[in-house]
């Protein structure tokens, strides 16, 4: 038998596996001329990059990428220990979100590290732009605020029309008005604060007369006595006499009481 000799099962066997070769060539081949169309495709099904104007397949695709989506932030946090945040609003307006560890607390991350990230010398440019503009604005306000004053005293009036001239006539007079309803209330709280002082003043001069009177009455009573004292001079005879005349009286007395009860 010559060495070049094959069986018919192996003569299948290549012819099969060449019409196999021939098959993957032709899809190579289409999806090369696929690939090299101006039109970009992804993804299993081919989806065209572009809105999709089904309604139904856009809510099922919304669906199905969403929540890949949620899947791959979930494994990203978990297998790399990293802070996400996902927030996803749909057409409707239906809010989808996760996060590992709060969505509020790591958009305050992000804000803080925006701003330090942020240039400082365009931070102080903005500052100073902004007080530019305020210290603009005060100066407007400082302006308007003098020529009212003067208009108040009746200069620089010139410039004014009738319409202005009346409307300033009108303050001035609620402001005279006021200031008189204030000086008035301020007049009758003062009369009124001089009663009570003069119902006081008399009420303490009441008092003094009284005590004057009191203390007049005191001194002429005293002096009354001074004059008795000295037109009854002082004798220690007349004291003496009149001890000895009680005891004297009272001893036979107790004498006479003695005998009886023997």
């Amino acid at each position: 038998m010559s060495k070049h000799y094959q069986s018919p099962l192996t003569r299948m066997i290549k012819e099969e596996g060449k019409g196999k070769l021939q098959i993957k060539g032709m899809f190579q081949n289409q999806e090369e001329k696929m690939s090299d169309s101006p039109q970009r495709k992804m993804g299993r099904g081919k989806i065209e990059i572009k809105r999709i104007e089904n309604t139904t397949n856009r809510q099922v695709t919304f669906c199905k990428r969403r929540n890949g989506l949620l899947k791959k932030a979930y494994e990203l946090s978990v297998l790399c220990d990293a802070e996400v945040a996902l927030i996803v609003f749909s057409s409707r307006g239906r809010l989808y979100e996760y996060a590992n560890n709060s969505v509020k607390a790591t958009i305050d991350r992000y804000k803080k590290a925006s701003s330090d990230s942020s240039n400082t010398g365009s931070t102080s440019e903005a500052n100073t732009q902004f007080y530019q503009q305020e210290a603009a604005k005060l100066r407007v306000q400082i302006g308007n605020l003098q020529n009212s004053n003067r208009n108040m005293l009746g200069e620089s009036l010139s410039s004014l029309t009738a319409k202005d001239l009346k409307g300033l006539e009108t303050k001035l007079e609620k402001g005279i008005s006021r200031i008189r309803s204030k000086k008035n209330e301020l007049l009758f709280a003062e009369i009124e604060y001089m009663r009570k002082r003069e119902i006081d003043l008399h009420n303490n001069n009441q008092m003094l007369r009284a005590k004057i009177a009191e203390s007049e009455r005191n001194v002429n009573m005293m002096g009354g006595e001074f004059e008795l004292m000295q037109s009854h001079p002082y004798d220690p005879r007349d004291f003496f006499q009149v001890n000895g005349l009680q005891h004297n009286h009272q001893y036979p007395r107790q004498d006479n009481m003695a005998l009886q009860l023997v």
